[in-house]
């Protein structure tokens, strides 16, 4: 009886740039179980997403942004609704979209090259030389080379933000689903991260979700730009912005967008306010 051979992939293969998965969103709602009653947080949101394409989530606190990112991850089920990448049903994680969160998550037991080489423990067929040439590239990719045997608690609020990024870059998802990363961040290093940001969704390909309340941030990041609206959560306008990249933040044609945006923003609010008397 012959015994199957399990086939190892190299560092070669795994830093190929794979195909992005293209998302699709179908009627999907969902509530939660709260102190006061039950909370319809989404309420039949539909959306598609492109292969490679950037798309931002923007709206108050509480319209169902995150709920909506948890959900295309797997982390959460919805009520009613489908969830599809690449025309596969989302039952649950997986390796093909990876989160990266709010607050960078990194273990601090282990050093920069560590934490990247962990997010690797995904990818079973890599031999460990593979897995320490990957996480070496990521963390050239990320600008973060010289600090590969640094302790976490050495680095600055930005600075983990990259390990972060390298480590959910490292396994080669379809997906990157980004909630609200840079929020805790001062202006300038914000502003490097817009930029490098760029630079690697452009030479990696990979289609990205990103949640922020930051309107010029949506603007600088994304293809589109999708407004939420809260209580319950609802796509209530979408933008287009189709300015060339690299996008400065301070742009005078980048400003002109994210004041369109912020107006549509406003008048959800004062419709919410009006409602709400």
């Amino acid at each position: 009886m012959l015994r199957a051979v399990r086939r190892h992939s190299s560092a070669t293969e795994e830093l190929q740039i794979i195909a992005p998965s293209k998302l699709g969103i179908e009627n999907v709602s969902k509530s939660f179980q709260s102190a006061s009653g039950i909370v319809l947080a989404l309420d039949r949101v539909s959306l598609n997403v492109a292969e490679a394409e950037f798309v931002c989530l923007v709206g108050a606190s509480g319209c169902g942004k995150t709920t909506m990112l948890n959900i295309i991850a797997g982390l959460e089920k919805p009520d009613s609704g489908t969830v599809l990448a690449d025309g596969k049903p989302v039952t649950g994680p997986g390796r093909e979209r990876l989160v990266m969160f709010q607050e960078p998550a990194l273990f601090p037991w282990l050093d920069v090259f560590g934490n990247v080489l962990f997010g690797l423990k995904l990818k079973p067929n890599l031999t460990n030389k593979d897995r320490r040439d990957v996480a070496k590239y990521y963390l050239e990719l990320v600008g973060l080379s010289r600090f590969e045997h640094a302790n976490i608690h050495e680095l600055s609020g930005g600075m983990k933000q990259r390990v972060s990024l390298a480590r959910a870059l490292a396994p080669n998802p379809r997906v990157l689903l980004m909630d609200e990363p840079f929020a805790a961040l001062d202006a300038l290093t914000r502003e490097q991260l817009y930029g490098d940001i760029q630079e690697i969704w452009k030479a990696r390909r990979k289609t990205i979700v990103f949640v922020t309340h930051n309107v010029r941030e949506a603007a600088c990041l994304g293809d589109r730009v999708l407004l939420f609206s809260p209580h319950p959560g609802r796509i209530q306008e979408e933008f287009t912005v189709d300015l060339p990249r690299p996008r400065e933040i301070n742009s005078v044609d980048l400003a002109a967008h994210a004041t369109r945006i912020t107006k549509a923003l406003k008048s959800i609010g004062q419709a919410e306010a009006i409602a709400a008397k």
